[in-house]
Formats: structure tokens, sequence, C-alpha cells
């Protein structure tokens, strides 16, 4: 049983990646009916919370049915990190977890994200004023390091340990590759393989299929598996794992009438949090995974992604199920 403080969050836990403009409660609520044992909402800048930024106050909502659900902070200034742990933990999710791990320019230029990975020392205080701000228990999420010369994980789980966090998530790539290249899972194996961590370690990157899953999980030795963008237009991947670790068979995939209920369902979702305007413009990024492979779509994802209020969006997905379900 892995558990996360408190937290039972099963045999191996399945966890969803905090994903920026990805992992908002819409995205997350059909992730949930699909199988993810932890969810993240996305990165919440420390800065932005305590200057009341609306962007990050929205992005603090959270549900009960999403439980257990951590809220993701990440910064560069002790006080700042501290103080938004203050927020987080008034709004009571189950967990806070810390970012040290997202590559994009504008977060690292900051100090913050995968740019506090060429500073351990400072890592370590961050994250001990943050354990020291909340009563919730304390994740974070990194990389290996910021390149191939600085691959420090195994020295960071340690120290970060230390200073009491009770689950590390590392992303097999360092902050140079972004998100090229294949994912270092060897790394990974040798943090799970000290004797001296004790907290739960899980495996981030390029898993996209329920056979990858399982090789990983018998290769590297993990406690569980955090998935990102291989869960995007595509929940099914949750329990496609789950059911193939426990009887070796592949699920067959989503019937298009459940794309079709699982799209419609992010789309509501995203109208009623949002508001239509916002909701119909956010689904847009979102139809091309949901219904890929799908022959002569094109004319219809213009039609979708052009679809200027929300009856127009129900109406092209009864349009969509009349024609290739025949229904």
């Amino acid at each position: 049983m892995v558990k996360i403080g408190d937290i039972s969050l099963g045999d191996f836990p399945l966890l969803l990646a905090p994903m920026e403009d990805v992992s908002d409660p819409p995205f997350r609520y059909v992730c949930k009916q699909h199988g993810a044992d932890l969810m993240y909402t996305e990165f919440i800048s420390s800065e932005g919370l305590i200057r009341d930024a609306i962007k990050s106050r929205q992005k603090l909502d959270i549900f009960d049915y999403e439980r257990p659900i951590g809220i993701q902070i990440f910064g560069g200034d002790e006080e700042a990190m501290a103080m938004a742990a203050r927020i987080v933990d008034a709004t009571q999710p189950d967990l806070l977890d810390i970012n040290y791990g997202c590559p994009v320019h504008k977060v690292v230029c900051k100090g913050a994200g995968a740019g506090v990975l060429k500073d351990i020392d400072l890592m370590v205080r961050l994250t001990k004023a943050v354990v020291n701000a909340t009563n919730l228990p304390v994740t974070v999420k990194t990389r290996l390091g910021w390149d191939d010369s600085s691959k420090n994980i195994e020295e960071v789980a340690e120290r970060l340990q230390d200073v009491g966090i009770k689950a590390l998530t590392i992303h097999g790539r360092t902050r140079v590759q972004l998100y090229k290249g294949e994912a270092d899972w060897r790394l990974i194996a040798k943090v799970k393989d000290n004797p001296r961590i004790q907290i739960p370690i899980f495996g981030n990157g390029d898993i996209d299929s329920p056979e990858k899953a399982l090789e990983y999980r018998n290769r590297y030795g993990v406690d569980g598996i955090m998935i990102g963008r291989a869960a995007i237009g595509y929940p099914w991947i949750f329990r496609e794992i789950k059911h193939f670790f426990a009887t070796g068979q592949e699920l067959s995939g989503p019937t298009l009438d459940e794309r079709i209920d699982a799209c419609l369902t992010h789309f509501e979702k995203s109208v009623e949090w949002k508001g239509e305007k916002l909701g119909v413009l956010e689904m847009r990024r979102h139809y091309s995974n949901y219904f890929k492979g799908l022959p002569n779509f094109k004319e219809l994802r213009m039609k979708l992604v052009n679809a200027e209020n929300a009856d127009i969006v129900r109406l092209l997905m009864s349009e969509i199920a009349e024609i290739y379900v025949g229904h």
C-alpha cells in the first residue's frame, strides 16, 4: 500500500501530471472518471497567489469528487513560497506539491521551476520553508538535473526527504532536454533503490501505453507512475493500464460513443467552470486529441474550433454521432 502521509493510494497509484493550461477541473473530472488515483492542479505562481492574481486564485478551485488532490506551487523566494503555502493550506487540498521541474523559459528565468535545479541549497531552503508553513503533506516534482553534467537527483532526493517531503516524482529528463529525446528512468530506479529513501518515488516521462507502464513498473521498481501528455484527449489510459496490470490483457480502446461522451462531458464542465465564452474558447485545443484517427474529420474539427457558442458545439457533437455512429 502506497501512502503519502496518511493518504492511502492503493498498491500502485497512477497519477495525473500537473500540466499548464491542461490540468484544470474539467480535464481532471474526465481523468478521475477513468481511473486517475491522484491528481494535481496546474502549477500556481507563489507570487501570483500573494498578489491575489485572479488566474492564480482560480487555479485553487478543487472539488470533493477529485480527492485525493494536490495543489502545486512554484517560486524562487522562500518567504513567498511560505506565504503561498499558507494560502493553499486554507483551501484544504489533500497535499501540497512543489514544482522544480517546469522547463519553460518564462518560469526558469525567474529562478523557479527547473531553474532551481542549478542551486540545490536553494531548493532545500525553499522546500523547508514550505514544509514549515503548512500542515499538509508536501511532495515535490522535479527532473534529473539541469543538464547532463549535473544530474544530481540522488542527492536532491535525500536532502528533500531530510527536510520533510512525503513523496517525490521524478521526470526522467534534464531541464536542457525539455521534452525531447527519451526519458531515462535508470536514475529514478537508483533513487528508489537507495536504502536511505523511505518515501514513495513516482516515475514520470514517456508512459503512453499499458505495456510500457508494466515494463517500467517491473524494470525500475517505482511506487507509481505519473502520466501527462498521454492522457490529453485520452483519459482512458488510466483504466487501460489498470486492466492490463490486473489481467495481462489489453482492454479494447474507447468506442466512438465513449469518445463523444468524454469530450462532451469535458466541454460541459469547461463551460460550467469558466463561463460560456472562455469555456468554448479553451476547449478548442482538445478536439483533435479526442477524435484522433477519425477519417475525414478535418472539416468537422474546423467547425468545432470556429464554434462561437456552446449550442453550436453541442449540435456538432450530435452531428459527429450521426455521421460516424449512426445515431
